[in-house]
């Protein structure tokens, strides 16, 4: 009774270590995947000069496109910005009527990658987008994207960090409560030294038994989890924090595996320590 009451606390603190480390995991994943989506939100205007032909916008497009820099381009004609709402909201004129034509130039809205993070490259990047032939301004908001890049590397330093710690202290915990399940048993290894079992015989069992707690203690964690973020998104529905299924099978597989390995690095070295200890010295640990 005493040794399945070892193994159930064991599999129970396995179970609670591993939907920390995967919730944590989730919290991570989707901290990076927003800020990569961040850094590539960022928009350069790049404003044409008058009077170029189809031929030539095309040309200054495929320039454009040809730097890893630039994540998507729009085209944005002068008639489609004097028609937008949200302009003709703020000025509120007819901006042909009064002028006879539309002052407004032609221009691509460029959208850059996550590489704008690297300040000397964005600037070479600019300049390089002036120098082609039909551009005549380009814009962006250099202290904002500054600013929002040095933020973001940040965060993500700090849950790295943050991550990492809790690695190392939950290993830590797997680690003990292993060393505690096996423990428990070490009279049983002595007692199969004495009839004459050798080591393997010994260890396979206790392996098996290991990787078998991994294993449950994974599934169960990967279940809470995924219970979890169910009722979170149920609970706030503009929240949108539940994933997709593929998504929930990778870290329901990670958490397992992590579980299987876990278990089984951390109970070789503490029976085949049993093991080799003489029987006289197993009851004074």
């Amino acid at each position: 009774r005493r040794v399945r009451f070892s193994y159930a606390t064991s599999t129970v603190s396995m179970t609670l270590v591993l939907f920390l480390l995967g919730a944590i995991g989730f919290i991570m994943a989707n901290l990076f995947s927003t800020t990569k989506r961040m850094r590539e939100s960022v928009t350069m205007i790049v404003e044409l000069k008058d009077n170029l032909s189809e031929a030539e916008r095309d040309t200054v497009a495929v320039r454009l496109a040809e730097s890893d820099m630039v994540a998507s381009l729009k085209f944005v004609s002068k008639e489609d910005k004097a028609a937008d709402e949200e302009f003709q909201r703020v000025f509120n004129i007819d901006i042909k009527g009064v002028l006879g034509e539309n002052p407004l130039p032609d221009s691509y809205d460029v959208t850059l990658s996550a590489l704008s993070s690297d300040k000397e490259q964005l600037e070479k990047f600019a300049e390089e987008a002036r120098k082609i032939e039909g551009v005549d301004f380009v814009s962006y908001p250099q202290s904002f994207i500054a600013d929002m890049h040095s933020t973001l590397d940040t965060m993500q330093l700090i849950m790295l960090i943050f991550g990492g710690a809790l690695l190392v202290v939950s290993f830590v915990l797997l680690n003990n409560t292993v060393r505690l399940a096996v423990y428990s048993q070490r009279e049983l290894i002595s007692t199969l030294k004495v009839v004459g079992a050798t080591k393997w015989f010994i260890m396979r069992p206790f392996v098996s038994r290991s990787a078998l707690q991994g294993f449950l203690a994974g599934v169960i964690a990967a279940l809470l989890l995924g219970a979890s973020l169910y009722a979170l998104n149920t609970t706030i529905p503009g929240i949108g924090i539940l994933p997709k299924w593929e998504v929930l099978a990778i870290f329901a597989a990670a958490m397992i595996t992590i579980g299987i390995v876990v278990a089984v690095v951390c109970t070789l070295p503490v029976v085949n320590r049993f093991v080799n200890m003489k029987s006289n010295k197993i009851y004074l640990c």
